[in-house]
């Protein structure tokens, strides 16, 4: 039997960055037998894989502008949700509670990412027998807070 080889050709000039990838496997006729002195029949398979998503560095720059106006605005938690990563506070409830928003993670390095929830938000709580109060952040969708007006 024949071994299977791959090589990759080299990658197209359009816009969109992919590489070819040409592979052969053996011929399905070896196994049913052949006649004597004829050439095994090879298949070729084409693939074209993606190394990288195009976008528009102008539709990044339009999300992140649309995000920056909402970051360091006081917001408060309006859906019911239970968080447990916070050691001195575990399986804290944080309906109702106010916090910041420090960061939009959608955009990253300049590139789009598909964060599910998109904001990071920071809240402070006060715990029994620590002097100041505990720091922890909570990343949240957008439906579930509301931006608190500052008077």
């Amino acid at each position: 039997m024949a071994p299977a080889t791959a090589s990759v050709a080299p990658p197209s000039t359009s816009t969109a960055s992919s590489v070819l990838l040409l592979r052969r496997f053996p011929s399905p006729s070896l196994a049913s037998g052949r006649r004597p002195g004829q050439q095994p029949r090879r298949a070729r398979l084409l693939l074209q894989v993606a190394l990288t998503s195009e976008v528009s560095s102008d539709d990044v720059a339009a999300e992140e502008a649309a995000a920056a106006p909402k970051i360091g605005r006081r917001v408060r938690v309006t859906a019911p949700l239970r968080v447990h990563h916070i050691v001195k506070a575990p399986d804290l409830d944080i309906q109702g509670m106010e916090g910041v928003v420090k960061q939009y993670v959608c955009v990253w390095k300049g590139k789009r990412i598909t964060a599910n929830l998109p904001f990071k938000v920071e809240f402070q709580i006060a715990v029994e027998g620590q002097p100041k109060p505990v720091r922890f952040f909570a990343h949240l969708r957008e439906d579930e807070f509301e931006f608190v007006d500052e008077e």
